[in-house]
Order: structure tokens, then sequence, then C-alpha cells
């Protein structure tokens, strides 16, 4: 297993007082990809987190950047353009990423009249593919072959470790970008051009951006609960290290996803595939269950995953679950081992009015959150467009009462 890397640099303690161009709260993937772009302009940026390391949601994901469940109409520009970036960053943090493009596999007849639906409607636009049965398994050693009719085939998926990524980016913004970086320091109070933290310290800040994903009840409490944020939880899997060096190859999917992703609900032929899921595992449906695998470079193979919302939400998780998960999994995908090595949930937020959350509670401070489980697919694109759009104001900070827009 990768092991987390560690910068002796993050711990080192910046004077109080200190005065920045952007304050950046929440050490997550949306908050260092708005410090990274702020920091290509030559902006003086500071990263805040409560914790020591970033370990919440950006780390407790598939490390999938997805554009192809993104909508032509929604924010897949934006999709694209943080694949675009995450090439980038990830050469310049020294971070494997990889091309390794996805597989919606059908086996179900409902499933191939959803994915030829698309197909026809869209699929030049997206440069997707449909794939026989034979061809699938040229992709990936990993389809189960029983029942498998075919697949969509996308090339735009890529793959990082998030796990890696997360703690890599802090470093190279300290060590080539001289972003001053503040783990284990919780922020209690920003705005007026400064950010508090619990301890005493202050920072003069010319603006502040709030990046804190789950933890949004903690600054402007009200602003958040105003734009309909609520939490999501998930439960994930992962596996030992395949034998032999096996290669999944692409991000797999099955036609639950279907269900899940946007982009698909332009097909007619997915309101008969939902109502039969619905009909003949309702189960499924109770717990927000699609499945997906991804892999790391270390060849563990990572499941899921199951979706909670705001009530529902337990601090426990449920073996009745994961069994599911793996039940469905087993359905669709063949691994030579199945030993679960690690077990975890996250919790991410998301808004039930729009995709994804900008507010401006003063004039000096910009909510960026609800970015929904993608944030590893829309983050690089969103703070490149929100930072672009705060240096066009010249002081930094957006003129009270104008909107952000991305996508």
């Amino acid at each position: 297993m990768e092991s987390r890397q560690v910068n002796p640099h993050l711990s080192k303690k910046n004077s109080s007082g200190d005065r920045y161009d952007l304050a950046i709260v929440g050490a997550g993937v949306v908050g260092l990809a708005h410090a990274w772009r702020a920091a290509e302009r030559g902006l003086r940026v500071l990263v805040l987190d409560r914790r020591p390391y970033g370990s919440g949601a950006s780390i407790r994901n598939f490390g999938m950047i997805w554009p192809v469940g993104q909508t032509k109409a929604g924010l897949w520009s934006t999709a694209m353009k943080s694949r675009e970036l995450w090439l980038d960053l990830a050469k310049k943090a020294g971070v494997p990423i990889h091309e390794c493009g996805s597989l919606h596999m059908a086996f179900r007849d409902d499933e191939w009249a959803v994915l030829e639906e698309f197909q026809v409607k869209q699929g030049a636009e997206y440069g997707t593919e449909l794939i026989s049965a034979e061809a699938v398994h040229q992709k990936t050693p990993a389809a189960n072959p029983e029942g498998l009719i075919g697949a969509l085939w996308s090339p735009t998926e890529m793959r990082v470790n998030p796990r890696v990524a997360i703690a890599a980016v802090p470093s190279l913004l300290i060590d080539q970008y001289d972003v001053s970086v503040e783990f284990s320091t919780t922020v209690i109070r920003v705005g007026d051009g400064e950010v508090e933290a619990a301890d005493g310290r202050r920072w003069q800040a010319d603006h502040t951006i709030i990046c804190s994903g789950a933890d949004f009840a903690n600054l402007f409490p009200q602003t958040h609960q105003d734009a309909g944020l609520f939490n999501c939880k998930l439960q994930m899997l992962r596996t030992a290290p395949q034998p032999g060096g096996m290669q999944i190859g692409p991000h797999l999917a099955g036609g639950l996803t279907l269900r899940h992703y946007e982009a698909f609900r332009i097909c007619d032929s997915l309101k008969p595939l939902c109502e039969r899921v619905s009909r003949e595992t309702p189960e499924l449906d109770r717990y927000g269950i699609h499945v997906m695998a991804s892999q790391t470079d270390e060849g563990e193979v990572v499941l899921g995953d199951s979706h909670q919302y705001g009530d529902e939400i337990e601090p426990f998780d449920q073996a009745e679950i994961e069994n599911l998960m793996l039940r469905e999994l087993h359905r669709i995908i063949r691994l030579p081992d199945w030993t679960v090595q690690q077990r975890w949930h996250g919790y991410y937020a998301k808004s039930s009015k729009k995709p994804i959350v900008f507010e401006q509670p003063r004039p000096d401070v910009t909510i960026v959150n609800g970015l929904s489980g993608a944030g590893m697919t829309l983050s690089m694109g969103v703070g490149e467009e929100v930072i672009a759009r705060l240096v066009s104001d010249q002081t930094i900070g957006k003129k009270e009462g104008e909107e952000i827009h991305v996508g």
C-alpha cells in the first residue's frame, strides 16, 4: 500500500498577521484546485484546514475523473477542462495519472437499450463507442462473460490515486509556488479582510474562498443552509492487490450506474430500466447502490458504492449495504482475489437547489461547495473558472451582487 506523503514544511506555522491576496479554507481537492489556479497567476495564497492532513471525501473515493457522467448542457465542459488541468497538475506534482477510459457494461436488454440510445443521441459529441462483448474482453480481463451483451466505451475518463494526490499537491504548492499551508488549524471567522483561527492567530486576506465540503455548518451556516446543502454518506471497499499484477484496465461500471449519472437522463429508455430495478431489487434503491470498480497503481481494486442522504445517515456502517454491493459487483466483474483489506465511509455535500453552490455572504468571501460526488471530476475546472473571474475584478474580490457562472 502507498504511504501518505508528508512534507516537513506543512507543519511550519506562519506568522500571525501575514497578508495574502487569497485565503482558502479547506485543503480537499476543491480547495487545493483553487489554491493552485490562484498561485499559477502569481497570487499570494494561504490554505487552511482543521485536520492534520486532507482526509475527507477527497481521499475516500474511486479516484475517477469522469467527464462522461456530466451533461453537455451542464458541466461537461468544466469536466473536460478539469481533465486537461489534472494532466498538467499530476505532471508537476509527480503524481501518476492514467488515461484509462471507462466501460459501462450491459448485461440486460434494457441496459443495452439505454446505451444504444445514448450513443445515437450524443455519442459523437462525447466520443463514445458501442462495443461488443468480445471487444470488452479485449479491454479488460475483469468483465464477467456470463450474460455480457456489450458496453459503452468512453476514452475520456482518467484515474488518479486520491490518497497520493491529496498529499502531494500541498507539497507542490509550498515548494514551487510559495503557498502557505496551515493544517491542524480550525478557522472560526472570516470577513473584513481577515481570517481568524481558534488558537487566536489571524491573517489578512483580500478575499477568502470557503471550500469546506461536508463541514459546511461551521462557517456561514445559514448561507449554506439556504443554498440547500445536505450531506451524503457512502460506503466503499478496497481489495488486496490482485495476484500476478492483474490489471482491470478501464474504470468499470454496470447498468445500475446508468441510474446515477445525469448524462443518461436524456434517454427515454432509462425509465423502464429504473422501474425494473425498483420492482426487482428495491433494496438497491433504498440504499442508493450502483456499482463501479477502479484500481490503484498497487493493484488494489476500489469498489462501491452506496448513497444515504440527510436524516438517513447513521454513524454506523451496515453489513447489508456491503453485501448488496458485493452481490451486484460479482454480477458484472470477476477478480482473482476478492479479499477486502479496507472498508470506509465518506461524506460529501450536495445541494437540492443547484449543481454547484456559489455564494457570496460578504463582498470579500466566496463559498464554493456542493460538487456532490464529482469533486475529483470537476474541481480543477471549477477552480480555474472561479479564480479567473475573481482576478478579472482586479482587486481579487468580486463586486457585491455579481454572480459567478461556471459551466
